[in-house]
């Protein structure tokens, strides 16, 4: 696990190594245990690393025999055992025994076609120096990030926005669609980022940069919902349990001690149950509680840990956490609206004290359809069937309504159809909402985008057309990659410990797309499959609980022990300076919230927005050595041509 960074000048431009360090710097809790970079006239490619194969040896960047092509890693290869023998048997020779360099000898043998052959977790760069051409790829579902941005007739990218801004390339001008999408659906959009200019590498994709030609953005995998209706309920059951216990075998490939997030939900305590039977030494697990018992489960993991025999460890969090929202705007990059940020932070705190890599049971819900507003939407499917003239009607009526009226959403709700009443239900502010929360300058921005448009075609591709499926689909684009994988990815790697999400191991991710979706929700209830797969395994009280999900109890912390934080920064004089909200709705929000409404959701993503603001909107981030280091070489050395080498250098440090 790492963080990697790095500068290719489209048309020639020089990069200096004061610059990559600057990047890499701004992420080295990604990588305290050693760095390493390279730098050689129009290319440069640095990384922060967390040294978890191939400890010792297993140094960045990469190269191959002949020194002509490089990588830097951030993220595991599971397979690259198989895939080294395969290699060495081809006459490649290795220098040390890393799943980093099983990439760059891999993409000699195959070139682009070498991200085919990779199972696991990763975002790299691979820089071809004979061709001249960067490689940048990510992983499968999205597991690990990648920004990037052009900027200046320069390509840059990095594991996390903050290492970009340290360079003066990078404006910080708001990317209004990314803001509109965020107070719908809680992050920003999935090849977007909060600041404009700035994308994201989306799940599933490379970028190649070639030399003064334009950047390409080309999609290598997608998942198809392909569903098998011949299959046994029962085969479909035995398939099952064998890809779930190869995924996990995989993700505790490890030259450091592992362990595993443990809620006491179904999904976490199955890979715990898998792990239990890979290793004979006790599995360490590590859970979050909280004093108010709506939102605890501690007592479920507990039970977990005493049947699987695992040497368990858990925290209790209380309101006093309020003191780490700063630290974790800073580590969340951009503003997020999943408030279960804050627990994941403090578990993956937790778990830093004890082991370096830890198995997460993320991913369940999405590809075996564990989700209730999939059960929600079923149900009111039915009323399809109301005429749309009636249905405009009603919502008209609705919008007539003051805001806060009882029934008004209800009613607003009930005039929508289709993926239109799904992409409703899963939104945060409504259009009418936005319009009086942004002051009418910024609301006219908003206004111009359309933040259900992306979703809408997401919705519609598939490849089967069962509803179920195409609510899953979206899920694993949208909600998974941008909230649930950001969220871990963040939090974990602010604690320098790396977290692995078996249950979406590609393969498992593939094969779960074939189960019908009368096997995933049947006679009412979902994860059908999964649940007669872990049958057995786990005890049958903890399979057929009430599913609870990973919440924090904001609502009860706001009304209490932090409504004055809440107050005081959302009204504070720099917040509303800004210009952005009126300040009035936000006091209606929070009345409306102390009065008992559930608002806290809404609050705080105003507040991950405003925390947000002050880390990286109000402070200048760019790198003072970096600018001094560039206007002291560009003095020095004149560049001649695209293949000039004002500064070539290959580094690494260890043990930092």
């Amino acid at each position: 696990m790492c963080g990697i960074a790095g500068i290719v000048g489209v048309s020639g431009q020089p990069v200096y190594h004061g610059e990559i360090k600057a990047m890499c710097d701004s992420i080295l809790h990604r990588g305290p245990d050693d760095d390493g970079y390279f730098v050689d006239g129009p290319a440069g490619l640095g990384m922060r690393r967390l040294s978890i194969i191939d400890v010792n040896s297993g140094h960045q960047p990469a190269w191959n025999e002949t020194n002509d092509i490089c990588v830097v890693l951030n993220g595991e290869i599971y397979n690259y055992r198989e895939l080294r023998l395969e290699l060495m048997s081809k006459g490649h020779i290795f220098k040390s025994g890393s799943d980093t360099e099983v990439i760059v000898h891999l993409y000699e043998e195959m070139g682009e076609d070498c991200l085919h052959q990779l199972r696991g977790m990763f975002a790299f760069a691979i820089w071809d120096k004979t061709k001249q051409i960067l490689l940048l790829a990510r992983d499968r579902l999205g597991i690990k990030p990648l920004y990037y941005a052009e900027a200046n007739g320069r390509l840059l990218f990095a594991s996390e926005m903050k290492a970009l801004l340290q360079l003066p390339d990078i404006k910080k001008e708001l990317n209004w669609e990314s803001v509109n999408y965020l107070f719908s659906f809680l992050s920003t959009p999935g090849d977007e980022s909060i600041l404009k200019g700035v994308h994201k590498l989306q799940p599933g994709h490379y970028l190649r940069v070639c030399q003064g030609k334009p950047v390409e953005n080309i999609q290598y995998w997608d998942v198809q919902f392909t569903p098998d209706t011949i299959r046994s309920e029962q085969d479909t059951v035995g398939i099952l349990r064998e890809k779930l216990q190869e995924a996990v075998r995989y993700c505790m490939v490890s030259d450091v001690p592992v362990g595993a997030f443990l809620s006491g939900g179904l999904d976490s305590s199955s890979v715990v149950a898998m792990m239990s039977r890979e290793q004979r030494a006790p599995v360490k697990t590590f859970s979050i509680g909280f004093p108010e018992p709506a939102y605890d489960e501690t007592a479920y993991a507990r039970q977990v840990a005493s049947v699987m025999g695992s040497e368990h460890h858990e925290l209790m969090l209380d309101a006093d956490v309020a003191g780490q929202m700063q630290k974790l705007a800073w580590f969340l990059d951009e503003p997020f609206g999943d408030s279960s940020a804050i627990p994941t932070y403090m578990v993956s705190q937790l778990a830093s004290g004890h082991v370096k890599v830890i198995l997460s049971g993320d991913g369940g819900d999405e590809i075996f359809a564990g989700y209730d507003k999939y059960m929600v939407e079923r149900k009111e499917r039915s009323r399809d069937a109301i005429p749309q003239p009636l249905r405009k009607m009603i919502g008209a009526f609705a919008e007539h309504l003051p805001e806060g009226t009882k029934g008004r959403n209800y009613l607003r709700h009930l005039a929508l159809s289709g993926k239109h009443r799904y992409l409703d239900a899963s939104s945060l502010f409504g259009v009418s909402q936005k319009s009086s929360l942004f002051t009418a300058d910024f609301s006219r921005q908003i206004r111009a985008t359309d933040s259900w448009c992306r979703a809408s075609e997401l919705l519609a591709n598939s490849g089967d057309s069962h509803w179920l499926s195409s609510l899953q689909y979206h899920d694993l684009k949208t909600y998974l990659p941008l909230d649930i994988l950001t969220k871990v990815d963040r939090m974990s790697m602010a604690n320098s410990i790396e977290v692995r999400v078996p249950l979406l191991d590609h393969k498992l991710v593939e094969f779960a797309a074939t189960i019908p979706a009368d096997m995933k929700i049947k006679q009412g209830r979902t994860k059908h499959i999964f649940k007669e797969a872990m049958r057995g395994i786990l005890p049958d009280e903890l399979i057929d609980r009430r599913k609870q999900g990973f919440a924090v109890p904001l609502g009860h912390w706001f009304r209490g022990q932090l409504n004055s934080f809440v107050r005081e920064l959302l009204l504070s004089e720099r917040s509303l300076s800004r210009g952005i909200f009126n300040a009035s709705y936000i006091e209606k929000i929070i009345a409306l919230h102390d009065r008992g409404r559930p608002m806290d959701q809404h609050l705080w993503v105003l507040i991950s927005f405003e925390l947000w603001c002050q880390n990286f909107m109000d402070k200048d981030l760019v790198s003072r050595a970096a600018v001094e280091h560039v206007a002291k070489n560009a003095a020095q050395k004149p560049r001649n041509n695209i293949l000039s080498c004002p500064e070539i250098l290959y580094s690494y440090s260890v043990g930092r």
